[in-house]
């Protein structure tokens, strides 16, 4: 278990280099099996983990340039743990239920190189070797996205590299700064998160470092209103593109909020708590009325997720236990719900090559498979009692309505939104009867696309059921980085706020 973070991390990698000599005919059989591997080493992760440990595990630690304080420095804690099984889950049902064949090769392999970056990002320790992966992440996007997407795939897939990469400079900047002062009051360099966490930093120097790295996770979120590049990404972008996109590459926006934001800088964070909650109910609710108004079930989903990412936003900023464990949980439940939705769109372009909604009606009649598997997704999207979309919207609205109720309950109201909109789209796609010929003919789900979705079917019932396992060891992470911000804080209206925030109950 020595190097088990590096297995996990390079393992796709060096499969995706050898891919390249496996011949056509085999290498969808290859990237499934390389896929089921990398999975099966993230459970066995999971397996070997020990629950009862806040800290760091399986860390991994050799000075790279040592008179920089650079070095290779891996680590997984509760916070990240389940982020890396969604990352391989993910690229393994997005590979078994892969349908294109135009240079099918290159794609998969461009996918086994993506997956080592997602996985990468959220296991690395060194904060110049997270930058590298988070970087790296875009070339192998913009690729699958430029090669294989549709008409406006070029502009799409280049639209998607400006954004982020622009606002990731800015956090390069902020990086090597923080190097910079970690030196100034220590004598060495270092770019060591760990040892970041125990300086504390001026009150300015916070507000510009933090705007900094908010940047880069605001437009990878993406938050509004820096989210126009991703309904856009996703339209274009095809069904592989758009699951990865959805399910793994929005959260590493998200989980920079929690890894880096609110532990280095505590008293910044607390002086936005606000103006960012504002922008997570623009999010919500704007996101909301937008995919209502839209006819293309993908754009739908594009805008849903925006929306739901408000949430996640939105209990992130909570600052206490239970909304920031809801945001993270919040983080998978979406992953595997989103991933399965832009999955099923896909499955009904490959049969009709059209995403508009008034192309169908009455698929309940003419797919019942395919119609019983989306509205078990669809429920899980709006946040249905016993359905894993529930308890991480549920949490995370519960955070902060210690903080703001008036706040939580706009929030609150994206949930009724959804339901409108998603159910909107149900009714318009699968019921009534069958008014295009073209739909009596369709073909239900195949084994291969059974096999991929089933998955997610399950995982969405069992952990709205039974999340506890999850959440327990995502919360006692959570509660020693929320100790580690009352510890840095330099406020005592900061404490005070986090104090009191943290005050009443615990998550169960």
């Amino acid at each position: 278990m020595d190097h088990m973070l590096s297995l996990i991390i390079f393992f796709p990698f060096v499969a995706g280099l050898l891919g390249f000599l496996v011949n056509k005919e085999s290498i969808r059989s290859y990237g499934v099996v390389i896929a089921g591997i990398e999975f099966l080493l993230s459970i066995g992760l999971w397996i070997a983990f020990d629950t009862a440990n806040a800290g760091y595990q399986f860390v991994e630690f050799s000075a790279l340039i040592p008179s920089f304080g650079m070095s290779y420095y891996l680590g997984v804690d509760g916070i990240s743990l389940f982020l890396v099984v969604l990352s391989t889950f993910t690229v393994l049902v997005s590979l078994i239920a892969l349908n294109i064949d135009n240079d099918v090769k290159n794609l998969i392999i461009a996918v086994l190189f993506l997956e080592m970056t997602m996985v990468a990002v959220f296991l690395c320790l060194d904060v110049i070797l997270f930058y590298a992966f988070w970087e790296l992440s875009l070339v192998p996007m913009l690729y699958i996205i430029g090669a294989w997407g549709s008409a406006n795939r070029v502009y799409a897939a280049i639209k998607f590299f400006l954004y982020t990469f622009a606002g990731s400079v800015l956090m390069l900047v902020g990086i090597l700064y923080l190097g910079y002062l970690y030196f100034q009051a220590t004598g060495v360099w270092s770019f060591s998160l760990p040892d970041w966490y125990l300086v504390q930093l001026p009150f300015n120097v916070q507000l510009w470092l933090f705007g900094a790295f908010f940047l880069a996770f605001a437009i990878k979120v993406p938050m509004f209103p820096f989210h126009t590049w991703l309904p856009y990404a996703h339209g274009q972008a095809p069904t592989i593109g758009s699951v990865i996109l959805a399910a793994v590459l929005l959260k590493m926006g998200s989980y920079g909020f929690v890894r880096f934001s609110l532990p280095l800088f505590p008293d910044a964070t607390v002086y936005f708590v606000y103006p960012i909650a504002i922008i997570a109910v623009i999010m919500v609710i704007y996101a909301a009325m937008v995919a209502y108004a839209q006819e293309d079930m993908k754009q739908v989903i594009a805008y849903s997720s925006i929306s739901h990412m408000g949430i996640v936003v939105l209990g992130t900023f909570a600052l206490n236990a239970e909304g920031i464990t809801g945001s993270i949980f919040l983080m998978l439940s979406h992953g595997i719900v989103s991933g399965a939705l832009f999955m099923l769109v896909g499955v009904i372009y490959d049969r009709r090559h059209t995403k508009l909604m008034s192309e169908f009606g009455g698929l309940a009649t003419v797919m019942p498979n395919f119609a019983t598997v989306y509205g078990i997704m669809l429920m899980a999207s709006v946040g249905l009692p016993l359905t894993i979309g529930f308890v991480g919207e549920f949490l995370s609205l519960a955070g902060f309505y210690r903080v703001d109720w008036l706040v939580t309950m706009l929030a609150g109201s994206g949930i009724i939104l959804g339901a409108v909109y998603m159910l909107s789209l149900y009714k318009k796609s699968f019921f009534g009867v069958v008014t295009k010929e073209e739909n009596r003919t369709l073909k239900d789900l195949n084994a291969k696309e059974l096999f991929a979705l089933v998955p997610m079917v399950a995982l969405v019932i069992a952990l709205g059921v039974y999340p506890k396992p999850v959440l327990d060891t995502i919360d006692i992470s959570v509660k020693k980085m929320i100790v580690l911000m009352e510890a840095k804080a330099i406020h005592v209206e900061t404490k005070a706020f986090l104090i009191n925030a943290n005050s009443i109950g615990e998550v169960q």
